[in-house]
């Protein structure tokens, strides 16, 4: 039979490299990404949830970076342990977390995320970068 047994990703999970990552995490939105390699176990036990829960969000981007094929953008994000999942909503990083999450965990933080205030965030956020402008010598 004609079947491939080359790796393929449903639709709902597709893979990002160095050109298309900052598009992707940049736009309106929540992304998902979860940084992985073949060989990793624990990468290939988390696959399947993450998936799963991929295809019962359609609506939120669920991006795979593969760490071997990608390494100077898994060093640019200090990748050291994978599993490693990272969330962006509307440009914005709100988590990176190491480690295979299960499937209930996946799906609340799909849950929080959805339910931030992003207003509030921003907020957060340049208050933030007020404070580490104002703490750094000039």
């Amino acid at each position: 039979m004609g079947i491939s047994r080359e790796r393929r990703f449903p639709v709902a999970t597709p893979a990002l490299s160095k050109d298309d990552f900052k598009g992707a995490v940049e736009k309106p939105g929540i992304v998902f990404i979860d940084w992985w390699a073949e060989w990793c176990g624990p990468c290939k036990a988390f696959a399947p949830v993450y998936e799963r829960v991929a295809e019962a969000n359609p609506d939120i981007t669920f991006a795979k970076i593969d760490t071997d094929r990608e390494q100077e953008l898994a060093a640019a994000f200090n990748i050291r342990s994978i599993p490693t999942l990272m969330i962006f909503r509307d440009g914005i990083p709100l988590f990176a977390q190491p480690g295979a999450l299960p499937q209930q965990a996946l799906e609340e933080l799909v849950q929080k995320v959805r339910a931030l205030d992003m207003d509030e965030v921003r907020k957060a956020v340049t208050q933030e970068q007020s404070a580490q402008e104002t703490e750094s010598p000039s």
